[in-house]
């Protein structure tokens, strides 16, 4: 047994065009701690997108482990790999994926009804959800009722309402404004600082200087993985 909630040893991931084999990511060994806030980074082609891919057991690698929360899921069938984004993984990407028919709170609730949770429990922990982002005043709201931050404030509350062990957040200031930006990351922040793990995609800069640990991959293998000094990690006022 170790802290580490994700052990990727080796892992490379390849496409095929006819015969030909497109290496993508070309052996990428790490470790993310329990209650770590990692952002990776890269420039386009890199390999970020895959490995976060992986990491979210949206895709299985084509070579090396992945060991996340002691389970070795590089060698899971789809249904193993569906069970495991459900249980273990909380996702916030940058399209904000809400059913616009549906209130706050009942697109937070959606990840419960494919867990089989009853009705009153998933509307109480769809409510303790959106307190966490600070959104339970608006949990009767659709869609076109709220801003583009508050949307994304949505997701994120979606993303916890399973209490998952790890948070995988692909570029979640995308379309967001600057300043509506600052208020997401620190709703991150605040996650992280109450036990989650985070980890963050992200070719921004700024945004990258809101995790403790950034880990920047070119050409399909980790170039650096450093930690931030605590005085120049962003912080909230």
């Amino acid at each position: 047994m170790s802290d580490a909630i994700i052990r990727l040893e080796e892992i490379e991931k390849s496409y095929f065009m006819g015969n030909q084999a497109i290496p993508v990511l070309k052996g990428i060994t790490l470790n993310i701690f329990k209650n770590e806030y990692v952002a990776l980074m890269g420039p386009s082609g890199s390999g970020k997108s895959t490995l976060m891919n992986i990491l979210g057991c949206l895709d299985s690698p084509t070579g090396g482990r992945y060991i996340l929360n002691d389970k070795d899921v590089s060698k899971m069938t789809d249904d193993e790999l569906a069970e495991v984004r459900n249980t273990e993984i909380g996702f916030v990407f940058q399209q904000f994926n809400l059913l616009p028919r549906l209130t706050a709170a009942e697109n937070v609730a959606l990840p419960l009804i494919y867990a089989g949770v009853n009705k009153k429990e998933r509307a109480e922990r769809a409510m303790e959800a959106l307190r966490k982002v600070g959104l339970e005043d608006r949990s009767h709201h659709k869609s076109n009722e709220l801003s583009g931050g508050q949307i994304q404030r949505v997701a994120i509350a979606r993303a916890l309402v399973n209490n998952p062990s790890l948070l995988l957040a692909d570029e979640p200031t995308g379309n967001l404004d600057s300043r509506t930006s600052v208020e997401v990351m620190e709703i991150f922040g605040k996650i992280q600082e109450a036990g989650n793990t985070v980890v963050l995609v992200t070719h921004e800069e700024d945004i990258a200087h809101y995790a403790h640990r950034v880990v920047r991959l070119r050409d399909g293998l980790v170039e650096s993985d450093n930690m931030r000094e605590l005085s120049t990690i962003s912080h909230y006022h």
